[in-house]
């Protein structure tokens, strides 16, 4: 009898472990967007045509963390390097190439499971017509280790698809 119980005991132990798991496993789906995140791509499609927004190769990070904060950076590939090699000191030529190939923004996120959003509150961004303003951006897939969502109205026009990989 007492070795029933025993078991009865060890089998329940295991099986409220297991309701455990699922129930957190269940919490975790694709709105669960906490950690780092690396870039993967970001390709805008604009009157038909699709690019890579900030040049094919561009490398990006976000992060996005438990109380809700953010940043997020990407920098195109092969930028110009300043002839004058002091960073406030770029050429107009200079300097439009890396601001049309790079964006950061700083702020506060939520996430709205119903609607499928993402929603970057930006305090601080290279583009500053984004300063003050929601950012809001459609979920269209994602998984524990891929973040996948819709920018309607791009910075640099257009619609964007930006696919993102955490970073383990």
């Amino acid at each position: 009898m007492r070795r029933d119980t025993f078991r009865f005991a060890v089998t329940a132990a295991f099986v409220f472990q297991a309701v455990i798991a699922c129930s957190n496993a269940l919490a975790q789906s694709a709105t669960d967007v906490v950690g780092t995140w690396a870039l993967v791509s970001s390709v805008t499609e604009k009157d038909g045509t699709r690019t890579d927004q900030f040049g094919s190769g561009a490398k990006g990070m976000m992060i996005l963390d438990a109380d809700g904060h953010f940043m997020l950076t990407i920098v195109g590939p092969d930028l110009p390097k300043f002839a004058s090699n002091n960073r406030a000191g770029g050429t107009p030529e200079e300097n439009k190439a890396v601001v049309s190939k790079s964006i950061a923004m700083i702020g506060t996120y939520s996430v709205n499971p119903a609607d499928k959003t993402l929603t970057f509150k930006v305090d601080s961004a290279t583009f500053p017509n984004w300063n003050g303003t929601e950012q809001k951006r459609l979920l269209s897939s994602g998984n524990k280790d891929e973040l996948k969502y819709i920018t309607p109205t791009a910075s640099s026009g257009g619609v964007a698809t930006v696919i993102w990989k955490r970073v383990k």
